[in-house]
């Protein structure tokens, strides 16, 4: 019995013995396809001596099968490849399939796709090496897949056929190396390349098969054309986004635009379709940068590839806890010029490259700083800054070495964006870069802004970079580190340019600024040293930049400090001092800091000399000053706001209190040793600015003051010793120093510790020198200006402090002052006198030594007063105040001849007087006279040590003079109606704290409100003060009544607020109601106009709108000056707390178009609602109502109020919030937008820029999947593109809507603007003209008038097209289409296209017709053709211009276009050439070709043979332009006269078909061609070519002469020289001799010469033939013309041939 070993060997050899046996070639492939599979199972046997004998039966095969025209089982030996794991087997398996898959046909190679791609995946798995096979059989078999349009349904069956759909491993597997391909670079001399290690090289080189990608080889493939395939492959249906997304990055990134223009378009659709927040994705994305390392491991990627990969990092918040990487990525990055390490050696790319990764680079560190965990970030910081400051320093530091900057830009540029990045990383990372114990990167920031001298650009990045890190120092500074930082900022305060330091550092640019900035946000506001850097910058910031001084004033103000450094638990709007950083310095140290014995500016003893940093020295004055006055108050006494300075300057000189607090205070400094010699310092500093000042030493001088009339005998006592040095001040030509100097004279002089013989030698001085006065001229009336000042100051402080009788001798010397005083008030003339005079009757008069029984017996009271009215009624307030001290002095006398009452009535008559400040002063001196020192306004006046001195008595003064007021009130003057109410608010103001007054506030109330609804805005603000001090002082009764009647004035329900109205009421302004010769405006007016026209029923239509009006104007006093105070009080249990309605209606005011009512509106907003977030939050459904129901209103105010309120209430809500109500928003708006008053609708389109913007951000931030995101584009695209949108004849409505709508576009994604693409598509194309100015077609057609021509024009009107921001729009909509929009867009693209009129819209059609083509192909292919046939239609416009870009458009389309409809095209052209005269057909023809050739290269080639006879025709047409356009193509696309040999049958043909033509153009142009085609055969023409050419040629010279002729002649010779070569048929010699003598005959002169010299070259090449007798009788004539003489020389000359003696 056999054993199983003989069975398998007797088998094996029958099968041996068949194909020894089979004798040729196709029996043994017969045999082959039978038993070959089989043949090789055996291979697997037990046995081996079968396995042996398989062995040599296959070598016996390979001998066998070496034809090629044998056939192997492929598909078999593939299949049992896939079904068998035994390696031997697979191994002759592959070997047979790889020898015979080149021999089968294309479709059955093709067919074998799908069983090679069939567990590929799992094929790599079992063997890399003879997957390694595989994917090189199915690279091999790509180059023959001829793959469908992409998007049709074959296209998506791709993955279905090659049975993908199912395994998803395998479409991986695929994808993932073919992007491995894409990197792949073969040299022999590497075992690795970047992007891939050594063993994916030796998979993709067949495992060192060296023919592997040589094309020449045998089985060699060209690696560039089989990436183009594969990549085309994997952009097909085969493959989805997701697995496409590596390889179309390596795609992308490929310096050959054949694969980056394909890996674009898949990764544009790919980066959609995968999460970069993946780590999956993100691991490789990062193996891909660096590489694996090692020595078999990959190298980092290439360059470009590497910035690709940081463009997407960039975008993922994942990728940024990839610490270690990071690190490495920036370091590598860094050092890519490095001349050692993994990357120098491996990258040779330089330049651009290298500095658009570096860019990037910096552009990721951003990235990570930005959105890093701050865990993350706190370790890749430090690290990232160091590299950052090496790569800077690396570069030479401080400055840039000159070899680097000298290059070019990119590195300077770099070096900015290193610095930037260092900032940005240390602001992100504060604790680990910046805060260290010597701040060493703040140090060196610091030093390269002072020292690096690179360029400008690099400086602003260092600030942007300090400006950066001064953000990390928001919060409380660690004491540890405040003296590092304190003796850094003082250092670069101290830099100047151009020095240099003791390390060597030369600076460059001042680092004062940056200094300031720290020293303002970094440091307490209590900190002395930085007030003191503050205070450098403004005495420096003249001579440097403005913003200096700026930042140096907002360090010293605790508002704007405050504002620059906000907390996180409070609002920047509430500015009160809460914490520890916002506290007021020690005033002790402050002045120390600044005055102290250190500082530059140390008054120990002040004397006359120039003062250091003299413009810093009055703000440092002031702000010690208003520190000092600060400390000594209560915390609720003052508010921190913008106006503190100036409230702070109110309280002191006019709250009792306050100065009460301010004195204790100051007493309390003066008991303690320390504080005394700083109050002493500032004492002495602020004298020393008034001595050493002048002109700047106002500040000083008001401070000075200010601090003695508030401190303590004692401490005034310091200064009196100094009095003298107050001389030159007093006598200075300063009016203000001046009477600054005399005051202060008058305070210290009358103290008691002043030496008498300094006071008796001054005061002597000061008095020769005021008695000459009637003598003076020049700047001696400034002398005497300022002696009596001082001696007048003197005297009366001297009866302040004393307040008792005075000596004989003071007596005397009191009554000499007086007289002068009163002498030079009555008889000078000179105004600074007069000054001098009135300011010393003022004081005297206070002090109680001027009165009316002191006054000199020359004058009696009534001439003094008189003289002080007439300068009162010159707007004199001292001249006004002076009668109020004076009627202090005089006994309360009502009689009309009594002095008191004289004075009060003189004092009344001063209304006329349409000053608002003389009536403040009117006022200020009826309360002199009513209460007298009782009097408010006088609390500063009393400016020394002690009690007040008496006055008059008073009882009935205040009540009789309030009557007067009270009854002036009701008059309808204007000018006594605002003067009574500003009397009236003084009284209040100054008297309301006696009894007297405090009884008839109520009356005060009445008359106030009477004053709310009058026009003058003065009066409305005064009457609103008024009520507010009425409100303080009144009871809980009558704040409730107040309260109760404003909301009524308010809300309309009301008519107490009115006033009365007689027949002078001014009810309207002059102009408001034109009558033809002059208008209306009072109420006497109306009643005339209504008897003049019989109808009295106008008078109370007018008297309506005056209501109407004066509401407006009540309401713009509401909230005025004080006013919020009565609501704020009244919101929290009072009136307004129980009507909420109120709310929605001052909501809306607060936004009405007038400026008065706004800022009433608001203050009372702000007064009424503690918490406007709150507030609005629980209200917002009543408030959103109201505006949209007022929205419509009749009042074009409410309307345009309603806009702004909605505006700014959507803004400051999320968009849930109003969601309900988005549409009645969005519809509302539109229509207003058409409102016929132009504010509103201005309002309106700022309401619908709101929303717009709300909608763009709202698409930006991926809310488009929200209900209202849809609805919001439905409403808005429409009103755009409408006629009150882009349409619109409004420039400013066209231009926001062409802004809204390119914001819209530009933020939107996909999926929220797809549906809207094709109609937006076609609106924008047809709106291009729209936008266009009308004047450019104007201008078009009188080109001539301008200079240019309409071709200028146009081509100018042209490349504004093609910038413009709406075909930038139009772009990016087309980014967005998929198949179902791109077949959608169709049809609104047509209509565009044929439609549209202007230039842009027709050129912007053509514009994206060209998009499409080129950067939508796979879309668009389908389409291709029939948007080809519309452009050809357009070609035919009557403008250029429009012609040339669809010409161009139809060069793009063809591309796609089936090879049918190009025919068409090229048929197109011949009609418009052949049967069109008009010589613009024959351009544009020629036009159109030349775009195809030149934009369609390949499928122009693939048709030259139809075209190109065409071409070669139309190059010699007689129209120069179409002529060039024909040549250029023929030029671009023929490389020799070789083609003309091949196209000479349809090149003869087409110009036999035209010689005929009646078109003598026509006629010429064959002839021509004939001719130049016959040039261009060479010296030999065959007989078949001879066949060809001689009709044509036979034609070309028949008939009578015409110019250019002689070119078919000469070619005609030409033809006969070269056909003489190959054949001497003498029929056909004959025939041509015949053709030569007939032309030589011709009469026409021009002709006759060339025709003649043709005739010498056809004899001689018949020198066999004897032409004598034939050429003697056509020359013989010409012969006797010659001899005949001049005469017959001239007619040849006058026929346009040449002279016949030439010829």
């Amino acid at each position: 019995m056999a054993t199983a070993e003989a069975k398998e060997l007797s088998l094996v050899g029958k099968v041996e013995l068949r194909i020894a046996l089979a004798d040729s070639d196709a029996k043994l492939e017969s045999i082959l396809n039978i038993y070959l599979p089989p043949l090789l199972l055996k291979l697997a046997s037990d046995h081996i001596s079968v396995r042996d004998k398989v062995i040599s039966i296959c070598q016996h095969i390979n001998t066998r099968i070496k034809a090629p025209q044998i056939k192997l089982p492929v598909a078999g030996l593939l299949k049992q490849y896939k079904e068998n794991t035994n390696a031997l087997i697979r191994h002759f398996d592959i070997l047979y399939v790889q020898q015979g898959l080149s021999r089968l046909a294309v479709s059955d190679r093709l067919g074998l796709l799908p069983l090679i791609i069939h567990d590929i995946h799992q094929n790599y798995q079992e063997s890399a090496r003879h997957t390694a096979s595989l994917f090189n059989m199915l690279l091999k078999l790509l180059h023959s897949l001829k793959l469908p349009p992409r998007g049709s349904a074959d296209d998506i069956g791709l993955r279905q056929r090659f049975g993908l759909n199912s395994r998803g491993e395998d479409a991986h597997f695929i994808a993932d190396w073919i992007g491995r391909l894409l990197l792949f670079a073969p040299d022999p001399a590497k075992i690795r390349v970047p992007g891939l290690d050594a063993e994916e090289c030796l998979f993709l080189r067949l495992y060192d098969k060296q023919d592997t990608w040589q094309p020449g080889a045998a089985g060699g493939m060209n690696l560039v054309e089989t990436k183009v395939v594969a990549v085309k492959f994997l952009a097909s249906g085969a493959f989805t986004d997701t697995e496409r997304f590596m390889p179309a990055l390596y795609a992308s990134s490929d310096t050959n635009s054949r694969l980056s223009d394909i890996g674009d378009d898949m990764l544009k659709r790919a980066v959609p379709a995968i999460s970069l927040e993946d780590s999956e994705v993100l691991d490789q994305l990062f193996l891909v940068y660096l590489g694996s390392r090692g020595t078999e491991g990959s190298l980092p990627a290439r360059v470009p590839l590497q910035t690709r990969i940081l463009a997407l990092l960039c975008k993922s918040k994942r990728a940024t806890s990839y610490r270690a990487e990071s690190i490495q990525v920036v370091a590598e990055g860094l050092t890519l010029d490095a001349q050692n390490g993994i990357i120098a050696s491996t990258t040779t790319t330089r330049g651009l490259e290298a500095s658009r990764l570096r860019s990037q680079i910096f552009a990721y560190t951003n990235w990570l700083a930005r959105v890093s965990d701050p865990i993350d970030l706190g370790v890749i910081a430090p690290s990232l800054v160091s590299q950052l400051r090496g790569y800077i320093e690396s570069q030479g530091w401080p400055t840039c070495r000159e070899e680097l900057s000298d290059k070019g830009g990119n590195e300077v540029s770099l070096r900015s964006l290193a610095y930037e990045s260092v900032g940005v990383l240390a602001r992100a990372s504060p604790t680990k870069t910046i805060f260290d114990e010597d701040l060493d990167l703040l140090r060196w920031l610091f030093d390269s802004l002072a020292a690096d001298s690179t360029d400008r650009e690099v400086g602003l990045s260092i600030d942007s970079a300090l400006s950066s890190v001064l953000g990390a120092f928001g919060g409380k500074l660690a004491q540890e580190l405040e003296e590092p930082l304190e003796n850094l900022l003082m250092h670069n305060m101290q830099r100047q340019p151009g020095h240099t330091e003791g390390s060597g550092l030369k600076i460059f640019r001042s680092t004062q600024f940056p200094a300031v900035r720290f020293a303002n946000r970094c440091l307490d506001f209590k900190n002395t040293r930085a007030r003191w850097l503050n205070i450098v910058a403004l005495g420096t910031g003249i001579n440097e930049r403005r913003e200096l001084s700026e930042e140096g004033r907002k360090g010293l103000d605790p508002y704007w400090y405050r504002m620059l450094n906000p907390t996180k638990s409070d609002g920047a709007g509430d500015m009160a001092i809460g914490t520890t950083k916002y506290d007021f310095p020690d005033p002790v140290d402050l002045i120390e800091r600044f005055f102290g014995q250190d500082s530059i500016w140390n008054p120990v003893r002040p004397q006359a000399t120039p003062v250091p940093m003299s413009d810093a020295y009055s703000p440092a004055i002031k702000f010690c000053h208003n520190v000092l006055l600060y400390q000594g108050l209560t915390p609720a006494a003052l508010t921190v706001d913008s106006e503190w300075e100036r409230q702070l300057e109110v309280l002191v000189s006019n709250d009792e209190n306050v100065r009460e607090q301010v004195k204790d205070y100051l007493r309390e400094m003066a008991s303690d040793s320390q504080a005394t010699a700083a109050l002493e310092s500032l004492l002495l500093a602020e004298f020393s600015g008034v001595v050493n000042l002048n002109s700047k030493a106002a500040s000083c001088g008001t401070c000075l003051l200010q601090l003695c009339s508030l401190s303590p005998d004692q401490m005034v006592a310091r200064l009196v010793k100094h009095v003298r040095l107050l001389h030159s001040s007093i006598i200075s030509s300063d009016k203000s120093a001046r009477e600054t100097a005399s005051r202060l004279f008058g305070i210290l002089a009358s103290h008691a510790d002043c030496a008498e013989a300094d006071l008796e030698e001054m005061m002597k001085g000061f008095g020769m020198k005021s008695r000459a006065w009637s003598d003076a001229v020049g700047t001696q009336y400034i002398q005497v200006h300022g002696a009596l000042l001082a001696m007048a100051f003197f005297w009366s402080r001297r009866a302040f402090r004393r307040n008792a009788s005075a000596t004989p001798a003071e007596e005397t010397s009191m009554k000499a002052v007086v007289d002068m005083a009163i002498e030079i008030l009555t008889s000078s003339h000179d105004e600074t006198l007069l000054d001098a005079a009135i300011v010393s009757v003022y004081n005297l008069g206070l002090s109680g030594i001027l009165s009316p029984k002191t006054l000199p017996a020359t004058h009696s009271v009534s001439d003094v007063f008189k003289k002080l009215a007439e300068h009162a009624d010159k707007s004199n307030e001292n001249a006004v105040k002076a009668l109020g001290t004076l009627a202090m002095q005089c006994d309360e006398d009502f009689a009309e001849d009594a002095t008191f009452k004289q004075i009060i009535n003189t004092l009344l008559k001063l209304h006329h007087v349409r000053d608002p400040a003389i009536q403040f002063a009117v006022g200020e001196a009826l309360s002199y006279a009513a209460v007298g020192w009782q009097s408010k306004a006088l609390v500063g006046a009393f400016d020394v040590e002690g009690d007040l001195p008496p006055s008059a008595s008073r009882d009935i003064s205040l009540s009789s003079i309030l009557d007067s007021v009270l009854e002036e009130c009701k008059t309808t003057k204007p000018a006594l109606r605002q003067a009574s109410v500003i009397w009236l608010l003084c009284l209040v103001q100054f008297c309301g704290h006696l009894p007297a007054m405090r009884g008839r506030l109520r009356e005060c109330q009445s008359r106030f409100k009477g004053f709310l609804a009058d026009r003058d805005s003065l009066n409305q603000e005064t009457a609103s003060r008024g009520l507010s001090l009425v409100y303080e002082k009144g009871d809980r009764e009558l704040k409730e009544d107040l309260v109760r009647d404003l909301v009524g004035s308010f809300t309309g329900a009301s008519a107490t607020m009115s006033g009365t109205v007689s027949a002078e009421t001014q009810l309207f302004e002059p102009g408001a109601l034109p009558t033809g010769d002059g208008s209306i405006t009072t109420y006497k007016d109306i009643m005339s106009l209504a008897a003049e026209v019989g109808n009295p029923s106008l008078v109370y239509k007018f008297m309506s709108l005056a209501a109407n009006n004066a509401i407006w104007s009540c309401r713009a006093a509401f909230g005025r000056f004080g006013l919020s105070s009565i609501f704020s009080d009244a919101s929290v249990d009072g009136y307004l707390s129980q009507n909420p309605k109120l709310y929605p209606v001052l909501f809306r005011y607060r936004f009405d178009p007038n400026a008065n009512v706004r800022t009433s509106m608001n203050e009372i907003w702000t007064a009424l609602v503690r918490e406007p977030t709150a507030t609005i939050d629980q209200h917002f459904d009543s408030i959103m109502g109201d505006l949209l129901k007022n929205i419509l209103g009749k009042e074009w105010r409410t309307r345009q109020a309603c806009c702004a309120a909605i505006a700014d209430l959507v803004q400051s809500r999320p968009a849930a919030r109003y969601e309900k109500y988005i549409g009645d928003i969005w519809t509302l708006t539109f229509k207003v937008c058409d409102d016929i008053k132009e504010s509103v609708r201005t309002a309106a389109m700022t309401l619908a820029r709101v929303l717009v913007g709300i909608l763009t951000r709202g698409l930006e931030a991926g809310d488009s999947s929200s209900r209202s995101a849809g609805a919001m584009l439905k409403n808005v695209l429409p009103f755009l593109l409408s006629p009150s949108g882009l349409e619109s004849p409004a420039q400013d409505v066209q231009a926001f809507s062409l802004s809204a709508l390119l914001q819209i576009i530009k933020k939107s994604s996909k999926s929220a603007l797809r549906p809207f693409v094709p109609d937006l598509v076609g609106r924008l194309i047809l709106l291009l003209s729209s936008l266009e100015p009308e004047g450019i077609e104007y201008i078009r057609l009188r080109a001539e008038q301008y200079g240019v021509t309409g071709q200028q024009i146009d081509d100018a009107r042209l490349s504004g097209v093609r910038g413009s921001p709406m075909l930038e729009a139009i772009e990016r909509c087309l980014d967005f289409l998929d198949e179902t929009s791109m077949k959608e867009l169709r049809g609104p693209l047509e209509n565009a296209i044929t439609t549209g009129l202007g230039l842009p819209s027709r050129v912007g059609g053509s514009r994206v017709l060209v998009s499409l083509a080129t950067r939508h192909n796979f879309l668009f292919r389908s389409h291709a053709n029939y948007f080809l046939k519309l452009a050809r239609k357009q070609v035919l416009d009557r403008n250029d211009t429009i012609s040339a870009s669809y010409s161009a458009a139809c060069g793009y389309l063809s591309r796609l276009a089936s090879d049918d409809e190009i025919l068409r095209l090229f048929e197109h052209c011949r009609k418009l050439y052949f049967d069109s005269d008009d010589e613009r057909h024959q351009l544009i023809a020629g036009e159109i070709v030349f775009a195809t050739s030149k934009y369609a290269t390949d499928r122009f080639n693939g048709l030259a043979a139809e075209i190109l006879p065409f071409v070669f025709f139309a190059k010699h047409d007689g129209y120069d332009r179409a002529k060039t356009v024909f040549q250029d193509t023929w030029d671009e696309t023929v490389g020799g006269s070789r083609t003309v040999l091949l196209c000479m049958q349809e090149i003869i043909q087409l110009a036999i078909q035209y010689l005929d033509s009646p078109r003598w153009a026509l006629k010429h142009t064959a002839a021509f061609t004939v001719a130049e085609a016959i040039n261009a055969t060479g010296m030999e023409i065959g007989d078949p070519i001879a066949q060809v050419i001689w009709p044509g040629i036979e034609k070309a010279v028949d008939g009578k002469t015409w110019e250019g002729k002689e070119k078919a002649l000469q070619a005609f010779v030409r033809f006969a020289r070269a056909k003489n070569v190959v054949t001497e048929d003498k029929g056909e010699w004959a025939r041509i001799q015949k053709i030569m003598l007939r032309e030589s005959k011709r009469n026409n002169a021009a002709y006759r010469q060339h025709a003649l010299a043709c005739l010498a070259e056809f004899v001689e090449l018949r020198e066999s033939v004897d032409l004598a007798t034939e050429v003697y009788d056509i020359t013989a004539p010409i012969i006797e013309d010659l001899l005949a003489g001049p005469e017959q020389m001239d007619h040849d000359m006058q026929a346009g041939g040449p002279p016949s003696k030439t010829m």
